[in-house]
């Protein structure tokens, strides 16, 4: 039992110094030539890893100042996964939860975090869509639409999708930028872009309890925002939610009898 816990003790003062070089000694009896590897194999495929996961975020900050924040997320979070593959959700936590903001710091860099990280999770989730009794081919305004299990929807304070080297904005812009990221049949992740109608109708539908038609979806939404030309309302919702089913949004309607 000694000899167990002494290797238990061991194991864990070696992931420590992993983890935190700076300041958590190596264990002894560790040549340091043989912990340097160790010490690098780990944060360079950590690094590796996070880069693939979050290339926009990678691209905008200097080669120093994301080792650093690699650093911080390694010293400072207790992941909860044992699987390497799973560190950049865990990475996500980190930063909405633990990270200390630093003075160069852009002000989006948690939500276009939280983007990138969506696109990876939607990418290879095992979700599957129950497609029985769904026409794909059904007629939006008098079935019941369908909005697909691999369309995720979120409001972001930062036009996220449009983040560049060239376009880093300064401040959250007056109306939240509201985007349905969705994967669509071949399997490829895209966004749509929603105005907040839209994205209340997109809501709609998929809180839909009631199961009313596309059209009672749209006369109670128009009646909710007091939008004077309903019959003018329910045909541009039409065409956005015909917009919204070949690009995978929509999968298609079941029978409203």
């Amino acid at each position: 039992m000694v000899e167990k816990r002494d290797f238990q003790d061991k194991q864990y003062r070696f992931a420590a110094h992993i983890r935190d070089p700076q300041h958590v000694p190596a264990p002894e009896g560790i040549e340091d030539r043989r912990m340097a590897i160790y010490r690098d194999l780990f944060f360079n495929n950590l690094r590796s890893l996070l880069s693939s996961t979050f290339p926009v975020l990678k691209k905008l900050l200097t080669d120093e100042k994301f080792r650093r924040l690699v650093r911080k997320f390694m010293q400072k979070h207790q992941a909860k996964t044992p699987y390497f593959l799973e560190l950049p959700s865990e990475f996500l936590a980190f930063l909405q939860t633990e990270y200390e903001p630093e003075d160069d710091d852009f002000p989006f860099l948690v939500e276009l975090a939280h983007y990138e990280y969506v696109e990876l999770a939607l990418s290879i989730s095992e979700t599957d869509n129950d497609i029985a009794g769904v026409d794909p081919a059904g007629d939006f305004l008098n079935g019941i639409p369908v909005k697909s299990a691999l369309t995720w929807t979120y409001a972001y304070q930062y036009p996220v999708h449009r983040i560049t080297e060239n376009f880093l904005p300064t401040s959250p812009a007056e109306q939240p930028t509201y985007l349905a990221i969705y994967r669509d049949s071949d399997d490829k992740v895209g966004f749509m872009e929603l105005n907040p109608v839209t994205a209340g109708l997109l809501n709609a539908i998929d809180d839909n309890t009631g199961q009313k038609t596309g059209e009672q979806l749209l006369r109670q939404l128009a009646s909710d925002i007091k939008y004077p030309d309903v019959d003018g309302f329910i045909q541009h919702g039409l065409a956005a939610m015909e917009e919204m089913g070949s690009l995978g949004i929509l999968i298609g309607t079941r029978s409203a009898d």
